[in-house]
């Protein structure tokens, strides 16, 4: 009989523990390098205000929460073949039951991650996968077999492997590990990477000081925001910087894109210009004043309209500028505060299964990849079902 195969792991967050599981199941001998202490590090961040494991929306729906310059097919591929329900239950194998938020959220029972992280480990150490810790990965040199240069304390290792799995994660939260560093590394082998920039993150914007003295700390609530043809709903957050909020995060692809940053807010959504001017009818001068209270308007939304956009003349030039009130932004939060990150080794280098076309025997898996996703539970479906799809490919490897 042969040998299994012998299968490196590289980086010890969602993508690659998932990837670790599931060749180990499929016989291979896997050894999985991480350069922390230990594994897991961004899994348990993430999890600190209650671990977003996925989230319940059905299918074709939650495809439509991916983003990324021409996903290919065998991405969305990977996410039907390892979703949000085999997700749910893979986690109930685990002995950790998961419910369903009223926002469609998917959270463990406890919100904890750190439980569902301990008896994963344990699962993995039954399954014989040897955690190396402390092993940072400096270069990689390509052929029949991977031959993997690490550093270990400050000495230098080789180790070589049939197959190779890389999980490095993006350049968000570098403290756990994920620092984007891996770039240089692949692009001295000639693989195309779009630049990791934040995503999931707010947005800066140049506030006139009088502003943030009124409205620094306050929400925007029950907006529309909207970037070109691009529209959310919800709360933002004035600060000193910018804003921040889910609307700002949603929309950060279609920011990015833009030549001069802006987004346009509807402050008052469920009225019209001529039902707001009409509410104004009797009113001669202080047309702010007079909007606190006829329209409603939150002291944040007053600041800005007095701070970018006053003073007012009239009431239709004010309702108007309620309705399509725009920001102009500056540049995103920067990435080492940023939730994720967009940008990766680009599509066209990649096999359908994950593998790079130039060299058919290293996968890559979550965050290296480009695409992006909101928060909600998106981001670790996808490190979660990339992880899955390399886990059952790289065995198999030529």
């Amino acid at each position: 009989m042969s040998s299994p195969r012998s299968i490196a792991v590289i980086g010890g967050g969602p993508a690659g523990l998932r990837a670790a599981e599931v060749a180990a199941e499929a016989g291979a001998q896997v050894t999985l390098y991480e350069a922390k202490r230990s594994v897991g590090r961004k899994f348990l961040v993430a999890g600190k205000s209650g671990l977003n494991l996925t989230n319940g929306v059905s299918f074709p729906e939650f495809l439509e929460y991916y983003d990324g310059p021409d996903l290919p097919p065998f991405f969305y591929n990977a996410l039907k073949a390892f979703d949000n329900t085999a997700l749910r239950a893979w986690a109930s194998e685990l002995g950790i039951e998961t419910y369903e938020a009223s926002s469609s959220k998917v959270f463990p029972v406890g919100m904890k991650a750190a439980p569902l992280l301990r008896r994963w480990i344990e699962k993995l150490r039954r399954l014989s996968v040897d955690f190396q810790v402390r092993h940072r990965l400096t270069a990689i040199a390509t052929g029949d077999e991977i031959t993997l240069s690490l550093e270990l304390d400050g000495a230098a290792l080789t180790r070589k492997h049939d197959a190779v799995i890389l999980a490095l994660g993006g350049a968000s939260w570098p403290t756990t590990g994920s620092n984007g560093k891996w770039v240089a590394m692949l692009e001295s082998l000639g693989i195309s990477i779009s630049p990791l920039a934040s995503a999931n993150c707010g947005w800066e914007t140049d506030w006139p000081k009088e502003l943030l003295d009124e409205a620094e700390g306050l929400p925007l609530k029950n907006m529309l925001v909207s970037c070109g043809d691009a529209q959310r709903q919800g709360e933002l957050v004035i600060t000193r910087y910018g804003l921040e909020g889910g609307p700002i995060y949603r929309l950060g692809p279609a920011i990015r894109q833009q030549a001069a940053p802006h987004i346009t807010l509807d402050l008052k959504p469920t009225f019209t210009t001529e039902q707001l001017v009409k509410k104004m009818e009797s009113a001669k001068r202080d047309f702010l004043k007079e909007a606190k209270q006829r329209w409603k308007l939150s002291p944040a939304a007053l600041a800005i309209l007095k701070h970018l956009h006053g003073p007012f003349e009239d009431a239709e030039s004010l309702a108007q500028c309620v309705k399509h009130c725009r920001i102009p932004l500056t540049r995103p939060r920067p990435i080492e505060e940023a939730i994720s990150s967009a940008g990766g080794v680009q599509w066209p280098e990649l096999n359908s299964n994950f593998s790079l076309k130039a060299q058919p025997n290293i996968f890559l898996a979550g965050e290296m990849l480009d695409w992006e996703a909101p928060t909600g539970g998106f981001l670790l479906q996808a490190a979660f079902a990339t992880g899955t799809a390399v886990g059952r490919a790289a065995p198999m490897a030529p």
